[in-house]
C-alpha cells in the first residue's frame, strides 16, 4: 500500500513569476500536522498544478459515518489543528479554507492540514476569479466585507472555521451530503444565510446553532472546558476572538502532554517494506519525474484539462466600447478541487531491480561496497547522467548520507563530487564544499540590511539586469531578496566596495537558495574571498592586473600560437577577460550552463578559474586565428556557445599539466606559506607582463625532475654557456648557449623565441643559480676530475 501520494488541482488565473516565488515559501513549511507541498507547476494557457502529500482519509469522511466523539477526542483534534494553525501564523499564512474536508488524518490518526495554501498564493484570493473556503465554515466578517472588499490576513477567520467544525463534531451535526467547489445553489445560499445571521446573535452562537439543528440535549451535555473553548472560537467580535497561538496555550490542552492520537489509525496490511516509500517526498517526486512522470500528462489522462475551441469564447453581442454579451463562462477559470494521485508504477518500475542495500550505502567502508550505478552508467556525458532515473537515485542516496555525517566525510564527499553533483542537493553540497558551518541565520540576521547606504542606487540599476530570464530572480521579492543579500555583503565586509559584477556572483546562490537566504549569503561569503580576493577593493587595480597576466602567461604556456597571435594583433585579456574573472563566468553564461560549471570550480583552488577561461579560449582557437582585432571584439561581445561539457573537462585537464607554481599570485588566498629560495617570489605588474612564459619553481622543478617521474615530462633546455653547463647542469638537459645565459632577461627572450615557433609548455626556472646549488645532488650530472 502506498503510504504517499499527491494531489493536483487546475485553474486559469492570472499566474505571474510573483505567484510563483511566493508558492516557493510554502515548499519550505515543514510540521508534523501539515502536508507538505511539493511544486506548484504552470502549464499552458496558465493552468496551475499544486502538488502535495496527500492521505486517503478526511475528516469529512469520518464525520459521515455518525461517528460519536467524546469530549477529549475533540479536544484532542483541535489541538492538533491548533499547533498547525498557530505555525502558519508564525509564517504570516492563513488558511481560510479550513473545513472537514481540508483536515485530513495521518497513518497514525494524526492531523494533517491540507490546501492551507491557496489562499497565500493566490495573493489573498486577488489573482482568481473564484472564491476561497466553503461558505458553511467561513467567518462573518469575510462574508460581510464581500466579493470585493479588503482582504482578511488575521488568522483569526481560522479559529471561526475550527469553531464551527467543533461544533459539528461536538452536536453530531454533521453535513448532509459532501459539499463541492460550487455546491447546489440552494444549499450555497442557504449557508450564507445561515452564517450572515449569526452577526446578530445577541447569546451564545454554539447555543443557536444547536437550537437550529435540533441538538439541545447535546449541547446541555457538553463538557464545560470544550463549550467554553468552542464559544470563545465562535465570537462574532473578530478582536474577541482568540488567536491561534492564544488559543493553543490554553489550560484546556494542559491534559494532552502525552496523549497520542485517539482517532484510529489506518490499518495496514502486512506487506515487503517500501523502502522507496521511507525516502522523503521530495526525492520520491524528484525521481518520479526522471521516470517520466508529468503533472499535466496526469491531468489530461484523467479528464481535467479539456480543450475549448476559442469561438465558443466569443459573445452574441459585441458593443463598440468594449462590452460584450452572451458569452458562457468558460468552467477552467473556475477552481476544480479534484483529486488525482500520481501513479507511481513507472518509477518502481524503473527502480525494481535495486537491491534493499543501495538504499543504505556504506561511507566509512566503500571498498566493500557494490552498491553504486554501472561504470558504463558513470561514463556517460553529465546531461544524459543528469537525466537518469537509477543513476540520480544512487548519487541522491549517497551525497543524503555525506551530507549528514560532513563533516566528518568532507575528503569523501571532495571525491564523489569530482564525479558529479546530483542537481537536487545541489544547495546543500555547494555549501559543504565552501565549509559554510556555524550559525549561518544568526550571522545573516545580525546584518543591517535595511539602512540606506550609498550603494543602494547602484545595486537596484544592477538587479533588474542580471539573470531576469529567470522568474524566481525577476520577481519583485526575487529583487528584494537580491538587494538584501548584496546589501548585507556590502555591510558585512567594510574592507570591500560595490562593484558592478557582485551582483552576477550572487545569482546562482540567490537561485539555488531562494528560500534560505542565510545560506545564500554564507556561500556567496565563503566564495568571494577562495577565488576573488581583494577584487572588490577599493582600488583593485593591482590585483586585477595581476590576475590578467598570469592569464595571459598561461595561455603561452598551452597555446603559444593563439598567444602570439593575440599579442601581434593587440587584443589582450583587458579587452575581454575582466567580466570573466570578476564574475566567475556567470554574467556570461545563463544559470544552467553555470550550475555544472561552478560544480567543478568549487573543487578547485584560486587559480582553477584561469583554466576554465583558457579552456573557453581553445574552444574559440580556429576563430580568433582567423580573426582581426575588430572580429575578436565583435566576437567576444556576443560570445557563441560554449560546452560546458568540454569546458570542464579541458579545464581539470590543463590544470593537471601545469606546474602549480606558473600559477603563484600574490595577492591570492594563502592557504600554506611558502617563502624560500625554492619557491616562487611575488614579481612587478611589469615584470609580470614583460615575461610572456610563466616561472616555475625549484620546488616544482626538482619534482618533475625525479628519476622515478616520466622520462618525457621535462625537458630542461641550459642556456648557459658551454663551460659553465660542462661543470654542472641537470639530468635530461640540452645545452643551447643563449648569449649570458645567467640573465633571467635572457632567458625570457629565449623563450619568446620558442613561443614564436609553436613550442608549447615553455616556462622559466625561477632563482635557477641557488636551485642548481642547493638541490639533491642525485638530480645533477658533475665534470668528472681526471
Amino acid at each position: 500500500m502506498r503510504q504517499r501520494c499527491w494531489r493536483s488541482w487546475s485553474n486559469y488565473s492570472r499566474w505571474t513569476p510573483e505567484n510563483r516565488r511566493t508558492a516557493q515559501k510554502l515548499k519550505t513549511l515543514k510540521h508534523p500536522y501539515l502536508c507538505s507541498y511539493l511544486d506548484i507547476i504552470r502549464g499552458k494557457h496558465e493552468r496551475i498544478s499544486v502538488v502535495c502529500e496527500l492521505f486517503p482519509r478526511n475528516l469529512s469522511q469520518i464525520m459521515a459515518g455518525n461517528k460519536k466523539w467524546e469530549s477529549k477526542e475533540i479536544l484532542l483534534l483541535l489541538h492538533q489543528v491548533l499547533e498547525a494553525l498557530s505555525y502558519l501564523e508564525a509564517n504570516d499564512i492563513v488558511h481560510r479554507a479550513l473545513d472537514p474536508e481540508n483536515i485530513l488524518l495521518g497513518w497514525n490518526g494524526e492531523v494533517k492540514l491540507f490546501n492551507y495554501g491557496l489562499y497565500y498564493m493566490t495573493g489573498s484570493g486577488k489573482f482568481v476569479t473564484f472564491p476561497i473556503g466553503q461558505p458553511r465554515y467561513l467567518a462573518p466578517e469575510i462574508l460581510l466585507a464581500g466579493p470585493q472588499g479588503i482582504p482578511l490576513t488575521s488568522n483569526k477567520v481560522d479559529i471561526w472555521s475550527l469553531g464551527m467544525i467543533g461544533a459539528e463534531l461536538a452536536l453530531g451535526d454533521a453535513p448532509s451530503s459532501p459539499h463541492s467547489a460550487g455546491g447546489n445553489m440552494v444549499q450555497l445560499g442557504r449557508s450564507l444565510r445561515r452564517v450572515l445571521s449569526l452577526v446578530h446573535c445577541e447569546g451564545s452562537v454554539l447555543e443557536r446553532l444547536a437550537r437550529e439543528s435540533g441538538k439541545e440535549i447535546a449541547y446541555e451535555k457538553m463538557d464545560s472546558t470544550l463549550r467554553d473553548l468552542l464559544e470563545s472560537c465562535l465570537s462574532v467580535v473578530p478582536s474577541k476572538r482568540p488567536a491561534p497561538s492564544e488559543l493553543l496555550n490554553s489550560s484546556v490542552f494542559d491534559f494532552i502532554a502525552d496523549q497520542e492520537s485517539q482517532l484510529g489509525s489506518v490499518p495496514k496490511e502486512s506487506v515487503k517494506r517500501d523502502y522507496l516509500g521511507d525516502r522523503s517526498l521530495q526525492e520520491i517526486f524528484y525521481l518520479w519525474q526522471l521516470a517520466g512522470g508529468d503533472v499535466h500528462g496526469e491531468l489530461r489522462r484523467q479528464g481535467l484539462v479539456r480543450r475549448r475551441p476559442p469561438i465558443l469564447s466569443i459573445g452574441n453581442l459585441l458593443l463598440l466600447e468594449g462590452k460584450h454579451f452572451g458569452a458562457t463562462r468558460d468552467p477552467a477559470t473556475l477552481y476544480d478541487p479534484r483529486v488525482v494521485p500520481l501513479p507511481m508504477e513507472s518509477l518502481y518500475s524503473r527502480l525494481e531491480n535495486v537491491p534493499p542495500e543501495s538504499y543504505f550505502p556504506l561511507i566509512e567502508t566503500p571498498e566493500i561496497s557494490s552498491w553504486g550505478p554501472s561504470a558504463e552508467t558513470c561514463c556517460l556525458p553529465l546531461v544524459i547522467r543528469e537525466k537518469d532515473t537509477e543513476y540520480q537515485f544512487h548519487r541522491i542516496i549517497l551525497f543524503d548520507r555525506l551530507l549528514k555525517a560532513w563533516p566528518h566525510q568532507h575528503a569523501r564527499m571532495l571525491r564523489e563530487a569530482k564525479q558529479d553533483v546530483p542537481p537536487m542537493l545541489r544547495a546543500a553540497v555547494w555549501a559543504a564544499l565552501l565549509n559554510v558551518k556555524g550559525d549561518v541565520e544568526g550571522q545573516y540576521i545580525a546584518l543591517d540590511k535595511e539602512t540606506p547606504t550609498p550603494t543602494d542606487r547602484q545595486i537596484e540599476v544592477d538587479i533588474p539586469r542580471c539573470h531576469q530570464y529567470d522568474e524566481l530572480l525577476s520577481s519583485s521579492v526575487g529583487h528584494l531578496k537580491f538587494k538584501r543579500l548584496l546589501k548585507a555583503w556590502v555591510v558585512g565586509h567594510p574592507q570591500y566596495v560595490y562593484w558592478q559584477g557582485i551582483d552576477s556572483l550572487c545569482a546562482p546562490f540567490l537561485y539555488l537558495n531562494f528560500n534560505n537566504e542565510a545560506r545564500a549569503y554564507a556561500c556567496l561569503a565563503a566564495f568571494v574571498p577562495k577565488y576573488l580576493q581583494g577584487f572588490f577593493l577599493q582600488d583593485n587595480w593591482a590585483v586585477v592586473q595581476e590576475y590578467l597576466a598570469v592569464f595571459a602567461r598561461l595561455t603561452a604556456f598551452h597555446e603559444p600560437v593563439l598567444a602570439m597571435h593575440m599579442r601581434a594583433i593587440a587584443f589582450v585579456p583587458e579587452l575581454f577577460a575582466i567580466p570573466w574573472f570578476l564574475t566567475m563566468f556567470s554574467h556570461v553564461f545563463p544559470l544552467h550552463k553555470i550550475l555544472p560549471l561552478w560544480d567543478r570550480l568549487l573543487l578547485g583552488d584560486s587559480s582553477f578559474p584561469l583554466f576554465i577561461g583558457l579552456a573557453i579560449l581553445r574552444q574559440l582557437r580556429d576563430t580568433l586565428l582567423s580573426s582581426g582585432f575588430n572580429e575578436c571584439i565583435l566576437l567576444f561581445s556576443d560570445l557563441p556557445d560554449i560546452d560546458i561539457g568540454k569546458c570542464t573537462s579541458d579545464s581539470v585537464a590543463l590544470y593537471c599539466a601545469t606546474p602549480k607554481s606558473a600559477t603563484f599570485r600574490q595577492n591570492s588566498l594563502k592557504t600554506e606559506i611558502l617563502d624560500t629560495p625554492f619557491d616562487v617570489e611575488a614579481q612587478t605588474i611589469a615584470e609580470l607582463k614583460a615575461e610572456l612564459c610563466p616561472r616555475i619553481s625549484g620546488r616544482d622543478f626538482m619534482e618533475l625532475l625525479e628519476p622515478t617521474r616520466d622520462k618525457n615530462c621535462l625537458q630542461v633546455i641550459d642556456i648557459r654557456p658551454v663551460d659553465e653547463f660542462a661543470k654542472v647542469s641537470f639530468l635530461k638537459s640540452v645545452n643551447i648557449p643563449f648569449v649570458d645565459g645567467t640573465d633571467v632577461s635572457q632567458a625570457a627572450k629565449f623563450a619568446e623565441i620558442l613561443l614564436e615557433n609553436g613550442i608549447p609548455r615553455v616556462c622559466i626556472l625561477h632563482n635557477p643559480t641557488y636551485v642548481i646549488k642547493h638541490c639533491n645532488i642525485k638530480l645533477l650530472v658533475r665534470q668528472q676530475k681526471l
